[in-house]
C-alpha cells in the first residue's frame, strides 16, 4: 500500500505564494509520477501539474508560468510552489501518486487553498 500525506494549504491574498508538499510512503512499490489535482466547488477535479521520476513535467495552461512542481526522488516527496495566486486558484488540492509497475494511483486527503481578492 501507499500512504500519501499533503501539507501546506491555507489562506493567502491574491498575488501571494504558497508551497504545497506531498509525501508518499511505500515499502512495496516504486513511485513513478506525482501530481497535484484540484477541485473547486461545483467543478470537476482537474490535473494541475505532474512530474515523473525522470523529471518530465506537465502543467495545465491556467497555471503555466505561476506554478512549479518539483520532487525529491530519494524522499518520494513532491512540492508545488504556487506564485501570483488568483482567486480562481481557490480549491481543494489533492496529491496523486502513481506507482510502478502496476500503474496504480493513490490520493492524499486534500488540502484547502483559499485565495482572497
Amino acid at each position: 500500500q501507499v500512504q500519501v500525506v499533503e501539507s501546506g494549504g491555507g489562506l493567502v491574498q491574491a498575488g501571494g505564494s504558497l508551497r504545497l508538499s506531498c509525501a508518499a510512503s511505500t515499502s512495496i512499490f516504486s513511485v513513478n509520477a506525482m501530481g497535484w489535482f484540484r477541485q473547486a466547488p461545483g467543478k470537476q477535479r482537474e490535473l494541475v501539474a505532474r512530474i515523473t521520476n525522470d523529471d518530465s513535467t506537465y502543467y495545465t495552461d491556467a497555471v503555466k508560468g505561476r506554478f512549479t512542481i518539483f520532487r525529491d526522488n530519494a524522499e518520494n516527496t513532491a512540492y508545488l510552489q504556487m506564485a501570483s495566486l488568483k482567486s480562481e486558484d481557490t480549491a481543494v488540492y489533492y496529491c496523486n501518486v502513481r506507482v510502478h509497475p502496476l500503474g496504480l494511483e493513490y490520493w492524499g486527503q486534500g488540502t484547502q487553498v483559499t485565495v482572497s481578492s
